[in-house]
This record gives C-alpha cells, structure tokens and sequence, in this order.
C-alpha cells in the first residue's frame, strides 16, 4: 500500500529538513498524515506541501512557532492577514530599531576625537508641571516620549506660560541598575492643576556642568561619554540626578537630526562667581 510521501521525499519537496519536519511533528505545526505504528515512519500527503511552504515562508521572517500554529488555524482570511500583518509591523520595527543602530555604529567609528565645550551653570529652583515615576531603563525611551506629549498637551489645556524648555532629571540607578527615577518636566507660571499622572513639581536648584548634545537622542551616550569624562578627570562631580533639557525637541520639530538637548551633570564648583566657564572637553 502506498502510505504517501516519505519524510525523506517531503524534504525535498519543501525544502524543509527531516529534523526540522521532525520538530514540528513534536510541537504539532506540522504532523504526518499518517505514521505507520509497526516502523514509526511518518508519511505525508501532496496535500500538506503548500502548508509546509507557507510554514517555511513564516519561520523565515522569524514568526514563532505559536503564532505560526494561529496563522495556520485562523477561521477567515481577514484574521489571517490580521495576524501576519501584525508580525510584519514588529519586523519593520526592528528594522528601523537596527538601521538606527548601524548609523549610530557608522557615526562613531568615523567621527573624530570627541570633543566639546563645557560650560559651568547654577541652575535656580523653578516651579513646573511634571510626571515623575520609576522606570526600567529599556522603558524609558516609550516613557519619555509619553511623559513629554502628555506634558505638553497639559500646559496647553491649563494654559499655563512655560518658564523653559521641556526638561528630566535621571537618578543615576537607572544609568547603573537599570530602574530607577525619572522626571519629565516643563518650567510653567501659573498654578498647575494635577491631573493623573500630571503633578505639580519643583525642580531643585542644582550646580552643573553642561554640554550640548545635537540630533538624535540614540547617540546621545557619545556626549555623556565627553561630559562624564571632563567630570571625572577634573574630580567635580557630586551626587545627584543627571538632567536634560531639551532646547529643541521632539514637540518643536519632527526631524531628529534638528533636535538639540543640553545635558547636565551635577558638580562641586569651587568658584564662588555664577558666570559662565568655558573649557575645552
């Protein structure tokens, strides 16, 4: 009796691996049409050919074998499509995610020796509007840009008149733990109104050394490295939270490569003058 296609045959066929037919035999993506019980041999039909093809064509794009198993069970097509489509949309996602990391890579090995102005600044207290809340360091990119859209249509809704640019303060766990305290906020005259996670909030006076940071935030380690590195070498730091303020952002303009943060880093001035110091990095 012919008991169909061996699984040497189905290889061949669909380009999928005896071993690979095997394993999704075992987590039931992919099971014989029939199994002879005396050898244990799997068979399978031409039937099951353009199943295996579009198994393979899925696995190809790195869609887990669940989700393959919910493609293949799917009641219509709309749900189908449903379904790969959105693994599609978290491919372009890490696509985008790599591009970006690839440019940041290219930008450091062809930049020049890092160097940059420092300058020395006493920043008052200031009364603003903020969300401050404790993040994992992976979070925070999500949380930030949040944080900072549900600022600023705040300051809009309780028409309050910003003192300065939209800031944050990082605890320096979430640099060295990756959790820890961060604050999102806006410099604001007028009294502020909390509404969930909108609070009213006093940024503290603080002594820093500050430099300019311009483009995209994905680098941005770059002039933390020149920053912590002028810090560290002239034995001013003190401890506190690292700050960014962001001169020009992402709710001024939507090109990245325009964007400009100056970031600050608590220090020890032994100066007693609130001018302005500049030193090369």
């Amino acid at each position: 009796m012919n008991e169909g296609l061996t699984i040497g045959d189905f290889a061949r066929i669909t380009h999928l691996s005896v071993k690979t037919l095997r394993h999704y035999h075992e987590v039931e993506l992919l099971e014989p049409a029939h199994v002879n019980p005396d050898t244990g041999y799997r068979y399978y039909t031409q039937d099951q050919i353009p199943t295996a093809q579009v198994i393979r064509r899925l696995r190809a794009l790195e869609m887990p074998v669940t989700d393959v198993r919910s493609v293949l069970v799917a009641p219509d097509v709309s749900t189908r499509n449903e379904l790969i489509g959105r693994h599609l949309e978290r491919l372009e996602t890490e696509l985008a995610e790599t591009r970006a990391a690839v440019d940041s890579l290219r930008n450091l090995l062809e930049r020049p020796a890092a160097s940059a102005d420092v300058e020395h600044r006493t920043v008052p207290t200031v009364p603003a509007i903020g969300i401050q809340q404790v993040v994992d360091r992976e979070d925070i990119l999500s949380w930030w840009q949040g944080a900072l859209g549900e600022l600023s249509a705040s300051v809009r809704a309780q028409q309050l008149r910003p003192l300065g640019p939209s800031s944050g303060l990082f605890a320096s766990e979430l640099f060295q733990h990756d959790r820890g305290e961060a604050t999102v906020f806006v410099p604001v005259a007028g009294p502020v109104r909390a509404v969930g996670r909108v609070v009213a909030f006093v940024a503290p006076a603080a002594e820093l050394a500050v430099v300019e940071h311009h483009g995209s935030l994905a680098d941005i380690d770059l002039s933390y490295g020149v920053l912590g590195s002028y810090v560290t070498t002239h034995e001013i730091g003190v401890d506190g939270p690292l700050r960014e303020y962001y001169v020009r952002g992402p709710n001024d303009v939507a090109d990245s490569a325009e964007w400009v943060t100056e970031i600050g880093w608590p220090i020890f001035r032994a100066d007693a003058e609130s001018a302005v110091e500049r030193s090369s990095g």
